[in-house]
């Protein structure tokens, strides 16, 4: 049974002792530069800066095809030191999903997307431009055949993820992150848009999954 109520951010449920990196996984043509991701980064740094431990954040650009955005992440994954939180956005939270029960690691997923194969196939054939990279591409056959042969079936481990869904995705439906997610620690922002623009006010919980403490004036 989910719940929009937080557990106390002092007893993290994902990870037993504080991780040693983070990996940010960005959304679907979006890039490492964007605003969630150097949120995330900062707040890194900012940890880094005032605590006794480093923590490492790597917030790659990934491939707008599924397989080598995944390839890409599984190798930045491999250069990152000691236990690793995953965070991933939309496409992002797909691929940290994938990667979490791969290895093993506690995750924060924000409005992931549950079944992408679905989502592309009513957009095949329809002209993007990433807005922070410039590149330009065409969705077609070979990004909804590669999220199908990734889609995954169920979690094994549901207290690794922590879900941070907005009430109010124009993108995607909630509900369905709901429902693939039953078990998962989940807050639930009333009113949320899909790129949770609020989630600034989550990083203590987003943080605590990874045993780490926020500072005050962060």
């Amino acid at each position: 049974m989910f719940s929009p109520h937080a557990a106390p951010v002092s007893e993290p449920a994902g990870a037993a002792a504080p991780v040693e990196s983070l990996l940010y996984l960005h959304g679907f043509n979006s890039a490492g530069a964007s605003p969630k991701a150097q949120l995330v980064a900062a707040a890194c740094a900012t940890l880094t800066a005032q605590g006794e431990r480093d923590l490492v954040c790597a917030t790659p650009d990934l491939s707008h095809y599924p397989q080598a955005a995944l390839d890409h992440a599984e190798a930045c994954l491999g250069e990152l030191p000691g236990t690793t939180l995953l965070v991933g956005s939309s496409m992002g939270g797909f691929l940290a999903t994938c990667l979490a029960e791969r290895h093993g690691l506690p995750a924060v997923l924000i409005n992931p997307a549950v079944q992408p194969a679905r989502f592309v196939a009513d957009y095949q054939g329809q002209y993007l431009v990433n807005a922070y990279t410039g590149e330009s591409f065409t969705i077609g056959t070979a990004h909804h055949e590669q999220l199908l042969a990734l889609q995954w079936s169920r979690l094994v481990h549901p207290q690794r993820y922590l879900l941070l869904l907005g009430s109010a995705d124009e993108t995607l439906d909630c509900r369905d992150a709901l429902h693939a997610y039953a078990g998962c620690r989940t807050l639930i922002h009333p009113g949320g848009d899909h790129g949770f623009s609020e989630l600034a006010r989550y990083l203590p919980a987003l943080f605590a999954h990874g045993g780490w403490t926020l500072p005050a004036t962060l």
